[in-house]
């Protein structure tokens, strides 16, 4: 019978992880919970202010960051960053959760804001895990987490590049898992459906000024439990994931919805 491991539950000691887009939201969330469980962490971010204050905020609580300017977008950068890393050490973890998102039908949707959310959503995945499974290989295995969104299974009006760019994700899971398995690295991902970070505020306060708190509770309503779902619970299912507890899960969207998918109406 294979025993689990007893160094403590969903510890991460001496594991180094990856977390892009962690800056702010549910990036810098999965960062601290990461940190919090012993994982050195590296923290890539478009504003560097935003990557220092999630590493400030894990070095007051005892842990390990670095911040890192990286756009996901441009494979040669991310390349560069990962050799980097990769001369340091093993990559144990890789959280691909940088991502922007974009209001509109096909019919409203540009050739510009298709090409860009696609760049940042979909090559930036693929320029992470491409430029991290050699290190991970080197390293005996590792793991990849993928956000994606109930966008990429669900049909969200007005989402149109944001959901293909989130079913992209959701294939790529499946095919990294199926192709890495001999190599032991493990890959799944995580469909959040609404979740309250900086991103949701900032949208309230652009588009319906003086209207925030009133737009706030109808969007929450629109989860059948009610609310909408917080960082640090997309961070506590990412760490089960990217943890030696999940040993035996590869190749799993897991919807993170408050009962979107299935209890929805």
């Amino acid at each position: 019978m294979t025993q689990l491991p007893t160094k403590g539950v969903f510890r991460l000691d001496g594991q180094t992880a990856v977390i892009t887009g962690g800056g702010s939201g549910i990036g810098r969330a999965i960062s601290v919970k990461f940190a919090a469980q012993g994982a050195v962490i590296h923290v890539f971010d478009l504003d560097l202010a935003d990557a220092e204050a999630t590493c400030q905020q894990i070095a007051s609580d005892g842990g390990t960051a670095e911040a890192h300017v990286c756009d996901v977008g441009d494979q040669k950068q991310v390349v560069a960053k990962f050799q980097q890393l990769a001369q340091r050490g093993p990559i144990s973890i890789l959280v691909n959760n940088a991502g922007i998102s974009h209001i509109g039908t096909v019919e409203t949707t540009t050739e510009e804001d298709f090409d860009r959310v696609l760049r940042v959503n979909v090559k930036g995945f693929y320029n992470c895990a491409k430029a991290c499974v050699g290190p991970m290989k080197a390293g005996g295995g590792g793991v990849i987490l993928n956000m994606a969104s109930i966008a990429g299974s669900a049909g969200l009006a007005d989402r149109f590049a944001y959901a293909t760019s989130k079913g992209a994700v959701i294939a790529m899971t499946y095919s990294l898992a199926r192709d890495y398995l001999a190599s032991n690295i493990r890959c799944n991902c995580i469909s959040p459906a609404r979740i309250h970070t900086p991103f949701v505020d900032g949208f309230l306060q652009k588009n319906y000024p003086g209207r925030e708190a009133e737009v706030f509770e109808r969007l929450s309503r629109g989860q059948p439990v009610g609310r909408m779902g917080e960082p640090e619970e997309v961070a506590s299912l990412a760490l089960f994931l990217c943890s030696e507890e999940a040993a035996f899960i590869t190749g799993v969207d897991y919807p993170l919805d408050g009962g979107f998918l299935n209890l929805h109406g």
